[in-house]
């Protein structure tokens, strides 16, 4: 059944989508209504930033549990984000580790890394570190972009604290520079402490801006308070000014 999207010129829809933000939800949200999943799933982001439209997460939640109907994962993937978070929705960390486990299963990167953590905090499952490495590995071999970079961060961790693997201190250093590069902003803090640690504060200090300038506030706060805290003396000083530079911007 022929819609009025179907209706409209290739270069009449690129107008619209060039325009103002609620034109590009405008148009988004007739694909939704006509039954696409991937404008039901960016329709459900619209809705959940507020782009364009009233911020409503209820409403993101039900678009995006269409889209997931669809087989489309990364609205899977946000729904588990909805259940986890209460977006939209009571929380329920059960609900939200079931749709991160049959995204991942499917290959979604961003599932695996969220799957992983649920299984390494226990948030809805069983605390499983070796299961969850399991998971990272495969986000860092068969992801791209953010998601590569969060779960090789991650790995970082496991191998710093001695998580389901021997400690080691250099495999997790060579995973915190990967993470760093792919623009983790947890990455770029971890690969700055470690360098810190090891004597080379002055190469810390960019990946302190750059860690405050790709993170949120309350990680900034908590950035802050740790280098405070810190026994480098030069992140006490230097690291936090650096810190706070990015922040600014």
């Amino acid at each position: 059944m022929a819609t009025d999207l179907d209706r409209q010129t290739p270069d009449a829809i690129a107008a619209r989508l060039s325009g103002s933000p609620e034109e590009r939800a405008a148009l988004i949200r007739e694909g939704a209504e006509a039954g696409l999943a991937e404008a039901q799933a960016v329709y459900g982001q619209m809705l959940l930033d507020g782009e364009g439209v009233a911020r409503d997460p209820p409403a993101a939640l039900r678009w995006f549990m269409k889209a997931a109907a669809q087989h489309h994962l990364m609205a899977l993937n946000m729904v588990g984000r909805c259940y986890e978070l209460g977006w939209g929705t009571t929380p329920d960390q059960e609900k939200a580790a079931d749709c991160y486990r049959v995204a991942a299963e499917r290959g979604l990167d961003w599932a695996m890394y969220n799957c992983a953590t649920s299984l390494a905090l226990g948030h809805g499952v069983r605390e499983n570190k070796a299961a969850a490495l399991e998971w990272l590995h495969a986000a860092a071999a068969r992801g791209s972009g953010l998601a590569r970079a969060k779960a090789i961060n991650f790995v970082g961790s496991f191998h710093e604290d001695g998580w389901a693997t021997p400690r080691d201190l250099r495999a997790a250093s060579r995973c915190y520079a990967k993470a760093a590069e792919g623009g983790d902003f947890r990455g770029c803090f971890n690969h700055a402490r470690m360098l810190g640690t090891d004597g080379d504060v002055a190469a810390a200090l960019p990946w302190l801006e750059r860690a405050a300038s790709l993170g949120n506030a309350p990680f900034v706060a908590k950035a802050e308070a740790w280098l405070a805290a810190s026994d480098v003396v030069a992140f006490r000083t230097d690291g936090v000014a650096a810190l706070l530079k990015g922040a600014r911007g």
